[in-house]
């Protein structure tokens, strides 16, 4: 086989394993079959001529490099033996296998068909596993051979160098010759080393390939019967009730026969489940699992005390006594979050197990509220449960549906009937209304449900019993969640650890706001989603909004959809919160504890800000589809803007800028700037916002704070120099004077002793001897409080020593008098 051909081999293999497996199948085979371990063989000409040869000189340093590469990769392969990454895959694969082409699983279209709906979830969810566990395997295989093809690769074109060398028909030494000649054996034999490995990880990709195909074609099967089963949901698939008779009733089964066969179901996926390597959130589950009880149990110890001492609300009582019941709420929620594909039995046992928790963990202001409620559909979800019993028979099974939908019916009624007796109507407020319309909408859909039972719809009837029940206990499920949460966030907050910094003394009380809106948000889109769920409705409503949020409008390369709108908002607003939050810690509990240099701290918490922004923005501009071209023209656009009437923006953009990295004041310095006095808020990227002191905000813009000149009261410290003139009447000892002064001035409250306050003896004026009392603060903010106490005390400093204060004395004349009087 000739180098170029080899060559080929390797770079067909390295393009077969980067290509999905489920279209790769024709390139692997021929890949495969082409991929041997030949002989050294005569290089074509041709192909020698489009390879360099290895410079004379280089021969011997680049014979001991390849000759390393090659003994090298050839002992791992010797090494690994029996133990090839190949073995592995195949163990992996081959449990896939086993699970795929077990007839248990293979169902034929009809056999679907009368299956009912819980079992076709059961198989959506085991095959879609299953899908989940071959793509991972996929993946890596395709790493595995990806790695294996680039050795391969790497050592064909090194011996087809050595191999152009060889046959360059330059003349070389003997000792050269033999030299090269031994660099392509040893080359050769290790891609001999590699070719097996490959071609054993290419075969097991088309054995993938296979089992993909056949877990298509289930999935697709299971996709009909469901899509069936939602299409008798408007049609009669029943007699009437008033019909019924042993001529149209289908023979029942075996009730303990039908139990086994669902109970099978769900044991083996559920058993195939908890082996797989792949399965999603495990970890998560696991540490919370691990990590909640003990923690729980930790907070009802140290609890008893304030308990007991009526410390704490009822609320918090209530969750603290109970943690048993706290840890295996959240570990039901944890289950529906970290693992929303577990097999069904697995969540059926989680709600189960969380009925008596959520009874218990309700707090008494909604045990007020809800009265009776949470009892009736905790007891309607179990008896929903309980109707596996009478699957054996689809006529016992109707009238069930129908009992249980009655039953619900009068439940409702006595719920709103009680309600309205005890006056909840004038107490409950709009949470009440709302919970009264839930009950009359659920009430609605419970008669619809008689209706359809009655007329012969029984997958309608079945459908809406089991939504309406299974929705309100879920709901009280997440309400009970919500409060377990909410109090133990509460309580953190509450430790003298967490109350001692700063960040959570000023914002933990919105920022637990926003987290617990957040939180109710996902609850309800939860409720939303599992309650669509159960109503068979959750698919079409999900093709319907993925066409609307994908209907896309284009403008030439441009291409916006409504989807990518919501994204990019959606992600401003993320990045604009993240942003914020980022500054807010950097500000509040890092940077001010590190020993910064003035101003510092504010530049690295801006910097900080705007980095986040403008990478939040970024990242909703490639969510929002838009690619580097198209970014190049708005950023071409926005070029011939700044270019016709953006100056100033860019001008003041470039000087916040400036102003960050120079740092000339930073926010709580005091500035002057323009004429106006004030105290800095903030510095933005356009303007800085300035608070006057008589209670203004000056926007003022950056370009304007560099080219003008700033005078910064507060750059080095808070001091402030206090100037007070003094005019003294003649005749006063100047001596005497100016020691009363300086003994006054250094008793005043605020004046510091360093420096020393200073009195001068400034002049002689027309009418008195004039004086200056200087004096310094390092309160600024009560320099103007301070200097007019300093000011009162040198007035009663001076009369309490009898020495006079001179004033320019002004002789007022009277008018003349009127003409009549002179005369």
């Amino acid at each position: 086989m000739s180098v170029a051909l080899r060559f080929a081999c390797v770079l067909l293999a390295s393009l077969a394993l980067a290509q999905p497996l489920a279209a790769r199948a024709p390139l692997l085979a021929g890949a495969a079959a082409i991929t041997t371990t030949p002989d050294p063989a005569p290089i074509d000409p041709a192909a020698a001529a489009a390879t360099a040869a290895v410079d004379v000189a280089d021969i011997p340093a680049q014979a001991d490099v390849d000759q390393r590469l090659a003994e090298r990769i050839q002992a791992a392969a010797t090494e690994a033996g029996a133990a090839s990454p190949a073995d592995a895959y195949a163990r992996r694969l081959a449990v896939i296998e086993a699970s795929v082409e077990d007839p248990f699983w293979r169902f034929t279209s009809a056999e679907m068909r009368t299956l009912p709906i819980p079992r076709l979830e059961s198989l959506s969810r085991h095959w879609t596993f299953q899908a989940r566990r071959l793509a991972q395997w996929q993946d890596d295989l395709r790493q595995s051979a990806s790695h294996q093809a680039g050795d391969a690769a790497g050592l064909a074109a090194r011996r087809a160098a050595w191999e152009t060398t060889a046959a360059a028909g330059q003349e070389l030494p003997a000792a050269l010759r033999q030299r090269v000649d031994e660099v392509v054996i040893e080359l050769a034999q290790a891609e001999a080393a590699l070719s097996d490995p490959l071609a054993r990880l290419i075969a097991l990709g088309r054995r993938g390939n296979a089992v993909d195909a056949g877990i298509a074609t289930a999935r697709s099967r299971v996709r009909d019967a469901v899509a069936a089963y939602d299409a008798r949901l408007l049609r009669i698939d029943a007699p009437p009730l008033w019909r019924l008779h042993a001529g149209n009733v289908a023979p029942t089964a075996d009730t303990g026969d039908v139990i086994r066969s669902g109970l099978e179901i769900e044991s083996r996926f559920a058993a195939e489940y908890a082996q797989g390597d792949a399965i999603s959130g495990l970890r998560a589950l696991q540490t919370l699992l691990l990590c909640s009880l003990p923690l729980l149990l930790w907070l009802a110890w140290r609890s008893r005390a304030p308990i007991k001492a009526g410390q704490v609300s009822h609320t918090e009582a209530t969750v603290l006594s109970r943690p048993l019941s706290c840890w295996l709420l959240l570990v039901v929620i944890g289950v529906f979050v970290f693992q929303p594909d577990a097999p069904m039995l697995t969540h059926q046992f989680a709600l189960l197990a969380a009925v008596v928790p959520v009874l218990r963990l309700l707090p008494v202001s909604r045990r007020r509220l809800l009265g009776m409620a949470p009892y009736v559909a905790s007891a309607l979800f179990l008896l929903l449960r309980f109707g596996f019993v009478f699957l054996s028979s689809a006529v016992a099974y109707r009238l069930y549906i129908l009992a249980l939908a009655l039953l619900g019916l009068a439940a409702a009624g006595w719920l709103l009937w009680r309600a309205h007796r005890h006056g909840h109507v004038a107490h409950t407020g709009r949470t009440g209304q709302v919970l009264r319309a839930s009950v009359h909408v659920g009430a609605l859909l419970l008669a619809v449900a008689v209706i359809a039972n009655a007329f012969g719809n029984v997958s309608l009837a079945e459908t809406l019993t089991g939504g309406v029940i299974d929705s309100l206990y879920f709901a009280l499920l997440l309400g009970a969640g919500l409060t377990v949460i909410a109090t133990w966030i509460q309580l953190l907050l509450k430790r003298p650890g967490v109350s001692r910094f700063r960040l959570a003394r000023d914002h933990a009380g919105p920022a637990v706001q926003v987290l617990l809106n957040v939180l109710a948000v996902a609850a309800i889109v939860g409720w939303i989603v599992y309650t669509l769920d159960r109503f068979r409705v959750l698919s079409p409503v999900h093709a319907s909004l993925s066409a609307l949020l994908g209907y896309s409008w284009a403008l030439g390369d441009l291409r916006l959809s409504l989807g990518h709108v919501l994204l990019f908002v959606l992600t401003v607003v993320i990045a604009f919160w993240l942003a914020k939050t980022v500054r807010l810690v950097l500000d509040g509990e890092v940077l001010s504890r590190m020993s910064l240099p003035h101003g510092v701290a504010n530049s690295i918490a801006s910097l900080s800000y705007y980095a986040v922004l403008m990478l939040g923005l970024v990242g909703a501009l490639s969510a929002a589809g838009f690619k580097a071209s198209q970014l190049t023209f708005v950023l071409g656009a926005l070029g011939v803007g700044v270019g016709l009437g953006l100056q100033n923006v860019v001008n003041n953009f470039v000087s916040g800028l400036v102003l960050i990295f120079e740092r000339p004041f930073q926010p709580g310095d005091v500035v002057e700037v323009g004429g106006t006095t004030g105290r800095v808020v903030d510095i933005g990227m356009r303007a800085t916002r300035v608070a006057t002191f008589d209670g203004a905000n000056v926007v003022v813009p950056n370009g304007q704070l560099i080219s003008q000149q700033l005078v910064n009261w507060t750059l080095r410290d808070r001091s402030r120099r206090l100037e007070v003139r003094i005019g003294v009447a003649y005749g006063s000892a100047p001596a005497d004077v100016e020691a009363v002064l300086a003994e006054v001035a250094a008793a005043t409250p605020g004046v510091v002793a360093s420096p020393a306050p200073v009195v001068l003896f400034d002049g002689l004026g027309s009418v008195a001897m004039e004086f200056v009392v200087r004096a310094w603060t390092h309160e600024y903010e009560d320099a103007g409080t301070i200097r007019s106490a300093l000011v009162g005390r040198l007035y009663d400093a001076l009369l309490a020593r009898g020495i006079g204060l001179a004033h320019a004395a002004a002789t007022i004349y009277p008018p003349p008098p009127p003409a009549s009087e002179s005369a």
